[in-house]
């Protein structure tokens, strides 16, 4: 089994609903286990400003899935909620993000591991260090030092 850390994310339609029905949908499927889910968060849209916020929160859980397969698993949540891949940093339906499976450290083709914007990003940090604050990054980093040493600009915590 493999701890992994999942991202979520949407901005249409109604999001924070979107991210309810998204969480129940990862905790009743079979790939999960031992699921925990951090708070709702409201953010600022990374690239193009012409779209609307962003609701993000993270998820811990288990897995028995290669982490391929987990992103396979993950690809078809999204487009069960709809997600189209029509534009970099576009708004959309649903998405739902590998951060970490346990302390693997791996680049391929279709995925990158830790994800390669993480420490970047406070809508990642901020919920991710609330399940996981003493979680040590494959770089030697806390969550809790990367949270201390990043602005929070427009993250709101909203449930």
């Amino acid at each position: 089994m493999a701890k992994v850390y999942i991202a979520l994310g949407a901005n249409l339609g109604d999001p924070v609903q979107t991210l309810k029905d998204a969480l129940l949908e990862l905790a009743s499927g079979p790939a999960l286990q031992q699921l925990r889910a951090s708070s709702l968060y409201r953010s600022k849209p990374m690239g193009p400003a012409d779209q609307p916020d962003y609701v993000n929160a993270v998820v811990t859980a288990t897995t028995e899935l290669e982490p391929l397969a987990l992103l396979d698993y993950l690809q078809a949540i999204e487009q069960q909620f709809g997600r189209q891949r029509l534009r970099h940093w576009g708004p959309r339906t649903l998405d739902l993000d590998i951060l970490l499976v346990d302390d693997l450290v791996s680049t391929s083709e279709r995925l990158t591991l830790p994800h390669p914007g993480l420490s970047e990003r406070d809508f990642v940090v901020v919920p991710l260090a609330e399940l996981a604050p003493t979680l040590v990054l494959p770089n030697g980093q806390t969550l809790q030092q990367l949270k201390q040493s990043m602005q929070h600009h427009d993250l709101v915590k909203i449930s």
